[in-house]
């Protein structure tokens, strides 16, 4: 498994978990899914956290903004392939609650980890599985 992502886009997707630190950043990456069960990512969509606490840091896009990308991807071609996030001060890995959040089996969830306001880490899961047994799997950037 493989998110093929330009450094530009990996530059782009860094920048935004710095933007909106201390709070996590978060938002779609459109594409195509590859033979092989690789993705190559042509889009990177910002979307807005609507859960800005920082009691409690999670990140969670408005459905009505999913609905939109989706459909301008599939207008252009694309697919959404995958999503992504922060984790300010904290590890670039899968919590509990990305596990239970996350429902689009066979996309990529991207997460970067920001410490101090500097984007550091950056790793990639693919959700596996089914809904009951789903799973992250570590996949290669």
């Amino acid at each position: 498994m493989v998110l093929k992502l330009t450094p530009a886009q990996l530059s782009e997707i860094r920048r935004q978990g710095e933007v909106a630190y201390p709070y996590e950043c978060c938002g779609v990456l459109t594409g195509e899914m590859l033979a092989g069960g690789s993705k190559r990512v042509l889009g990177v969509a910002p979307c807005s956290n609507t859960h800005n606490d920082l009691s409690r840091s999670w990140s969670q896009i408005d459905p009505r903004e999913l609905v939109l990308i989706q459909r301008e991807a599939c207008e252009r071609g694309e697919d959404v392939v995958g999503f992504y996030h922060s984790h300010p001060d904290d590890a670039a890995r899968w919590s509990g609650s990305d596990l239970e959040e996350a429902h689009w089996t066979g996309c990529s969830y991207v997460i970067i980890s920001v410490e101090q306001g500097v984007a550091a880490q950056t790793n990639s899961f693919e959700l596996a599985g089914e809904q009951s047994s789903k799973r992250f799997e570590l996949e290669q950037l």
